[in-house]
């Protein structure tokens, strides 16, 4: 199917358009950055590289796994929050995104046309980027559906649907590769966000190796596991890992032709808020990032339905405060306070060799300092010493009850373990990331939010993976039947793989 889909498009050309100068369409979404495949023959590397990297924020500006996530609330149309059971397809990925990072591989790895492309940077490090970034946007996609088309999806019509845990041990085995593919020649060029500073996209990877690693940790929870030495081996890789927000892989919108997507999102409408669950968690630690998350700290009441949804009184906030959300505000895809969050999880389950519990307390200090610092705020003075106290902090008692009856009493955020005080800090710190918030709180069930009561679908649980699209069941029959049977079901509340 993706082959048929890919012989039908010629190569991009080097009339592309590169993010800065004239405008194509808005960033709205993620898949909808695509553009016209049609031109030369002889495609411009660093043009299809710029493409793909621009249309990086919208896999972290996911409004569906924010809601599971209750990060947010819909305010009109509330048929998500209600857990209803559309099929997605994933389809745009693969034709566009992978496809155009494919072709980057491929014209690199073919002595035929490899020596020409020199110029768009050495072989090695294109390569190297590439493998990275077609790691990252796997990640998310397996993440959402559990077994997907993987080994051979870029070259088959109807390509076999992988099982989640190979297609996870391949994604470190190619960024652990990456790391090692680097050379000493010219960086990659269309690069936005490194501007081809090699050192800085080895810390990525590292950095990636060790947030998939310990997405396992369910499947693979004590030292000497595999994800354990797989996250110890990145931990301590001579390249590092991003560790400043500085090194942050973070997408800079120009503005113009290429907007903010939480701008676009909120260009005119209000369909969605920044949720109670959200509001009553920052409120309790006294966190000042509410004054960033959104514009005031009086939460949308989550899961009611249109009816109710429609009394709730305004003054409620948006997602994100009006100066994070402009035409050309900037979105962190991968940034220093979770890697450094992730990194005291692992040392506090011993997965780092040498590291004690001090050396997690220092990293769980550093990973919030760096949350604060990535919205220009420091840390209150008694925030590390009260309810987010690395040893003692009790957390949140209840988070996201409303007088409308849809929370539960039972969702709280209270904290009564050091690994619950980083889960609890990095749920906080990823926001307004949903595809890494709710897959962060399927691992750890942690803050314990609760299904909201007026959940429409049968079990009245909060989903934990996408259905496939009616598209992969049209055209793949066959592979999607595989898929099924690997994830063992086709529904919203079939867990994924490293989820079970």
């Amino acid at each position: 199917m993706y082959n048929k889909i890919f012989k039908n498009l010629t190569i991009i050309g080097s009339s592309l358009i590169i993010l800065g100068t004239v405008g194509c369409g808005k960033i709205k979404d993620f898949g909808d950055t695509n553009v016209d495949h049609s031109g030369v023959s002889s495609p411009n590397l660093a043009a299809l590289m710029t493409n793909v990297q621009s249309g990086l924020g919208g896999y972290a500006a996911s409004t569906r796994g924010g809601i599971y996530a209750q990060y947010w609330a819909e305010t009109q149309y509330t048929d998500v929050s209600l857990y209803n059971t559309p099929q997605l397809d994933f389809e745009g990925n693969y034709v566009g995104v992978l496809y155009d990072l494919q072709n980057i591989i491929n014209r690199n790895s073919d002595a035929a046309t490899a020596a020409a492309n020199t110029v768009y940077g050495s072989n090695n490090n294109q390569i190297a980027v590439s493998r990275i970034l077609k790691a990252y946007i796997y990640w998310t996609i397996t993440d959402n559906w559990g077994s997907i088309p993987y080994s051979g999806a870029l070259q088959l019509q109807q390509p076999a649907y992988d099982k989640q845990d190979a297609i996870y041990k391949d994604l470190l085995n190619e960024l652990t590769a990456s790391v090692a593919q680097f050379d000493g020649g010219l960086g990659m060029k269309g690069d936005i966000i490194y501007g081809g500073d090699n050192a800085k996209w080895k810390k990525l990877a590292n950095s990636l190796r060790m947030l998939i690693s310990l997405r396992l940790s369910k499947v693979y929870p004590n030292a000497g596991d595999y994800a354990a030495t797989q996250f110890s081996a990145a931990a301590t890789n001579s390249a590092g890992f991003i560790t400043t927000n500085a090194d942050n892989l973070t997408i800079a919108y120009p503005g113009g032709a290429f907007i903010d997507p939480w701008y676009n999102l909120f260009d005119g409408r209000k369909d969605y808020a920044e949720s109670k669950t959200m509001t009553d968690l920052l409120s309790g630690l006294g966190d000042t990032r509410s004054s960033v998350f959104g514009a005031n700290t009086t939460g949308f009441p989550f899961g009611l339905p249109r009816a109710q949804a429609l009394t709730v009184v305004e003054p409620w906030p948006l997602i994100l405060s009006p100066a994070q959300r402009t035409q050309s505000s900037s979105i962190v895809v991968v940034g220093a306070s979770s890697v450094l969050l992730a990194y005291a999880e692992a040392i506090e389950r011993g997965w780092v060799s040498g590291k004690t519990t001090v050396d997690a307390e220092a990293a769980y200090t550093a990973g919030i300092t760096q949350s604060f610092a990535q919205w220009g705020l420091t840390v209150p003075a008694n925030y590390l010493t009260g309810s987010a106290n690395y040893t003692a902090g009790t957390g949140v008692t209840s988070i996201g009850q409303n007088s409308y009856g849809s929370i539960p009493a039972s969702s709280t955020a209270t904290t009564t373990t050091k690994l619950q005080r980083i889960q609890l800090q990095r749920y906080i710190a990823l926001y307004p990331d949903g595809t890494q918030g709710w897959a962060e709180w399927r691992r750890t069930g942690f803050p314990a939010i609760q299904p909201t009561t007026f959940a429409t679908n049968t079990t009245k649980l909060i989903p934990r993976r996408y259905t496939y699209g009616t598209q992969e069941y049209n055209l793949n029959a066959s592979g999607v039947a595989q898929g099924v049977a690997n994830n063992g079901g086709d529904t919203q509340d079939t867990k994924v793989w490293w989820d079970k």
